[in-house]
């Protein structure tokens, strides 16, 4: 539990000397991943490690957030307004304010969930999840959201072993990525060999030579948050099944998301 919570804090730290970098029109600019700008993302962070502290120690504020989240998401259908109206919910009144709030707020997520149990099962919108599982998708979401604000930038960042927790999260959501589209789960699974950051090897399943997915673990990472094309990475995927799955990867819960187009994030 310490590994991934010293990661996510990593993390915040490296986005937030990201996001000081932005000038104001940068802070408001839309991004390429749903037109989010660099204030809603950081807002979606923010209210999500909320959530995730409540779920834990505040139900009935967990209750009462989880019924504006849903009302919210049948009233409105794009992703955008959506995600306007959890910024509208935090009420910060300015981008200095709106960070301060979040670095507290992940800050203290991070506290409570030190002190947990990784085996205890937690909350969530959807099936309870594990406390570990819980915070190796909060450190998840926070390494993905921050890839559109390099994007937007146009700056190369800099990568850790630290992402093998989110490599570890693509591989166990296999079989999600099938069942949350209603597909039949094929029978058996790729074989993954990735190198990591510091150059070294991570596998995961059976090493066949009909269905596999090597390369870069960074890429593969990319790939199963889409944040990235699978044809816009190096990645080599050989086998029916692994090329299937690697062009509907979705490691991240919530309906069937599709991979940007082409090209379109690069």
């Amino acid at each position: 539990m310490k590994e991934v919570i010293s990661a996510i804090r990593n993390e915040v730290i490296t986005l937030n000397e990201l996001a000081a970098s932005l000038n104001s029109e940068q802070w408001q600019s839309p991004t390429k991943f749903k037109d989010w700008s660099p204030e809603l993302i950081i807002s979606h962070l923010y209210y999500f490690d909320l959530m995730t502290i409540y779920s834990h120690n505040n139900h009935e504020k967990f209750d009462e957030e989880a019924k504006f989240l849903f009302s919210t998401y049948v009233e409105i259908k794009q992703s955008l307004p959506r995600a306007q109206k959890v910024l509208e919910r935090l009420k910060s009144s300015n981008y200095q304010e709106l960070v301060e709030a979040w670095l507290i707020g992940n800050s203290l997520m991070c506290e409570v969930f030190e002190k947990i149990d990784p085996k205890k099962r937690c909350r969530w919108f959807g099936p309870d999840m594990g406390a570990r599982m819980f915070m190796t998708a909060r450190y998840m979401e926070t390494w993905s959201h921050s890839q559109a604000i390099y994007d937007l930038i146009n700056i190369q960042r800099d990568y850790s072993d630290d992402i093998k927790n989110i490599a570890n999260i693509g591989v166990k959501t296999f079989e999600w990525t099938y069942i949350n589209r209603k597909l039949e789960v094929p029978k058996s699974k790729p074989f993954i060999q990735l190198i990591a950051p510091s150059g070294k090897q991570w596998e995961w399943n059976t090493d066949t030579s009909d269905n596999s997915v090597i390369g870069l673990a960074s890429d593969f990472c990319h790939v199963v948050t889409q944040n990235r094309n699978i044809v816009d990475t190096n990645l080599e995927v050989k086998g029916e099944i692994a090329k299937h799955w690697m062009s509907i990867a979705q490691c991240f819960a919530g309906d069937p998301e599709e991979p940007p187009d082409i090209g379109s994030r690069v």
